[in-house]
């Protein structure tokens, strides 16, 4: 695979991230948070029944009011999102607001739902007008959002440093996004005590996400390979730079100590807190580096998903997780991107798996060692566990080509040739 070079090459990234409280017990100082932005009188807590039931949502309702802001709850949020759930939250929230501020609790659901409900309440417009093209019209909000505090109770989204929002459109049967700098959460609250409710499916699912987010980021084009854009066409995704790749090697490192004693041993705190600090820092360089083939091929399996349904989830509806749906081509998404960096790909195999010998054939390193990690975690064996066979090869590619934002961001060129062999090798993994 090669890469053409760019006429007129890339000098400049960008980076960007919210303010960030972190630590145990964090979450208990939002009302004090809240004040900071000044005249918040009316708040929405943004989250899902699962994270309601928990009591998280209403013990932070009460401390925001004990400084004298109003806060309500909605808790209608919809695992996974979809245009129609986005929709209906809006509109509930337009209903009953105003309000001067957000707050979400809970996964990336109810953070993408939050980032939603505050750009429509703002903003002119449909949904899709600010969907990304192709699916989308693409459009840039005109005004500025309110602020948003983004309190995550998963650990693996990396939703609260993003400005990223991400939706199934449901008549495409496909999911894409929202993405604009204006979405980025201004502060995010990362507390490690709301995460020890989190189920061990839930865990290696979001776990698996902060491993991609990370690889993706660390493996994807270096920024000095694009073309040089003009200031006003800037994207949040400018390709992997020294900032995203710091953030990600240390993700990379805290998962390798601590993501297998999280999913099996979900009271051990120092672990829930490693796996916290490896959802933000990996959110932090993805933010900014991007993802690429395994994000991609992720969104057409989640949004064409018949009849599987994971463990640990609530309810009975057909899902596939985001980071499941993600890890599932994982392997054979970065044996195809090795040739384009060989060096980057055994890096992360090293930080991945530090103790691990290396093979003799380099590009297998890093498909190794996430195939035996998600054997430990109990990741399903390909898309083939899910639900899908060599009849959806052809709807799954035609999903992955709809997702050009994210495919600009692979170290390679990727064809439609090229996806399907993915997909195919993934129907079934060991």
């Amino acid at each position: 695979m090669t890469t053409t070079p760019p006429v007129t090459p890339e000098t400049v990234f960008t980076y960007g991230a919210p303010r960030l409280k972190f630590g145990n017990g964090a979450s208990a100082e939002l009302g004090f948070d809240l004040g900071q932005y000044g005249d918040v009188r009316r708040v929405l807590i943004v989250t899902d029944q699962g994270v309601a039931a928990s009591g998280a949502p209403r013990r932070i309702a009460e401390q925001i009011r004990r400084h004298g802001i109003d806060a309500r709850i909605y808790d209608q949020v919809h695992v996974e999102p979809t245009d129609a759930s986005l929709a209906a939250a809006v509109e509930h929230a337009r209903a009953a607001g105003p309000w001067d501020a957000f707050v979400a609790v809970g996964g990336g659901s109810s953070i993408d739902t939050a980032k939603a409900i505050d750009l429509m309440l703002t903003n002119p417009g449909e949904l899709m007008d600010y969907v990304n093209a192709p699916v989308g019209h693409g459009r840039a909000p005109d005004n500025p959002l309110k602020p948003l505090v983004a309190v995550p109770t998963t650990t693996g989204t990396g939703a609260e440093s993003t400005t990223i929002c991400v939706l199934d459109v449901l008549s495409l049967k496909v999911k894409t996004g929202i993405s604009h700098a204006a979405l980025r959460p201004a502060l995010a609250v990362v507390d490690p005590d709301l995460t020890l409710t989190q189920p061990a499916g839930v865990t290696a699912s979001a776990g698996m996400d902060i491993l991609c987010h990370a690889v993706e980021s660390y493996t994807a084009r270096w920024y000095t390979g694009n073309e040089r854009k003009r200031p006003e066409q800037r994207v949040p995704y400018c390709g992997a730079n020294p900032i995203s790749d710091m953030w990600a090697e240390q993700a990379m490192r805290l998962l390798a100590r601590s993501f297998r004693r999280a999913v099996r041993h979900g009271d051990d705190t120092a672990a829930r807190g490693e796996m916290a600090l490896a959802a933000t820092f990996a959110g932090m360089g993805f933010g900014n580096a991007g993802v690429h083939l395994p994000h991609a091929n992720a969104y057409p399996i989640a949004g064409r998903v018949r009849d599987f349904h994971p463990k640990d989830y609530p309810g009975d509806e057909p899902m596939v997780p985001h980071g499941m749906s993600v890890a599932l081509t994982a392997p054979e998404a970065f044996r195809f991107t090795f040739p384009a960096a060989p060096e980057r790909h055994l890096r992360a195999a090293r930080l991945l798996a530090p103790d691990r010998e290396e093979p003799a054939e380099a590009a297998e390193f890093l498909p190794s060692v996430l195939v035996d990690l998600m054997r430990d975690v109990g990741v399903p064996n390909g898309i083939g566990a899910v639900g899908f066979g060599t009849g959806d090869i052809d709807a799954l590619v035609e999903g992955t080509m709809r997702q050009q934002r994210l495919l600009a961001t692979a170290p390679a060129p990727v064809t439609e040739e090229d996806v399907a062999g993915i997909f195919t090798r993934s129907i079934e993994l060991w």
